[in-house]
């Protein structure tokens, strides 16, 4: 990890076009493990009608003042504006005094959630191990599998890391994230992963291993708790545990800024 250089937080993007991908789930426990760490973080939900994440965070306030515990969390609001400049505005307020600005975005094409994408530092794209889902970021071959082109999705946000680097000398870094990898069958998870290799070559994004389908992360949900409060939730079995590992051994994949100056409160373990 590299430090925080500025007071400009660092913002990352969580952006998929199709839905069922984990994707607000991903960036909820993002959120939370940043927060264990000392980061001040604030979140955006661009779904105003599923508000997947904002309820997340609703949920873990309420459970909290139910309890009378102290989590580490993040402040979040849901996005209802009618423009960009409206978004932009949003998130300037948003980010005020804090580290990490962190962004969902709803499972269908949207002009908020693209430019989000394009105004992004980290940008993660959670897939299921699946070609419907790899259709998003790239064709394959029918017969052998390789990658015949690029997608729409995937030439915007190449253009635009192109043009990034240009003006401001900073390129986006762009994640694709495997979830629930473990429902995959190996050839097919075989070809996906060669077929994904070969496009991160041509499209520049790097490729970490995420959250694997786990019943447990539904079971969350209504409580507000993640993975990571483990005094909260019990006696872990041994599937809660691995998972607590993919979720830490994600978090080192996206290489994210360090906060300097921050203490952590919590213990993130």
């Amino acid at each position: 990890m590299t430090a925080l250089a500025d007071r400009q937080p660092h913002r990352i993007t969580f952006a998929n076009e199709k839905g069922g991908t984990g994707k607000s789930t991903t960036a909820v426990h993002v959120a939370v493990a940043l927060a264990y760490s000392g980061a001040k973080v604030a979140a955006i939900d661009l779904d105003p009608r599923q508000r997947t994440m904002h309820r997340y965070f609703e949920n873990r306030t309420e459970t909290q003042e139910r309890r009378g515990i102290d989590l580490p969390t993040a402040r979040c609001e849901v996005f209802r504006g009618d423009s960009v400049a409206d978004f932009d505005a949003m998130a300037t307020e948003l980010a005020e005094g804090m580290d990490f600005l962190i962004i969902d975005t709803p499972g269908r094409d949207d002009e908020f959630a693209r430019h989000a994408a394009t105004e992004s530092d980290t940008l993660v794209t959670p897939m299921n191990d699946s070609f419907v889902d790899f259709d998003l970021i790239g064709q394959v071959d029918a017969e052998s599998f390789k990658v015949r082109r690029l997608s729409f999705y995937a030439e915007l946000i190449w253009e635009t890391r192109k043009t990034r680097a240009i003006q401001r000398r900073k390129e986006i870094d762009w994640v694709v994230v495997r979830n629930r990898g473990g429902h995959t069958e190996a050839r097919n998870m075989q070809r996906i992963e060669k077929a994904l290799h070969e496009l991160s070559k041509r499209a520049g994004f790097r490729v970490a291993k995420g959250l694997s389908e786990r019943v447990i992360y539904r079971e969350l949900f209504p409580s507000g708790f993640t993975l990571l409060d483990k005094g909260h939730l019990g006696e872990l079995g041994t599937s809660h545990l691995v998972a607590r590992q993919e979720m830490r051994s994600l978090l080192a994949s996206l290489q994210l800024p360090e906060v300097t100056k921050a203490e952590p409160k919590f213990e993130l373990a």
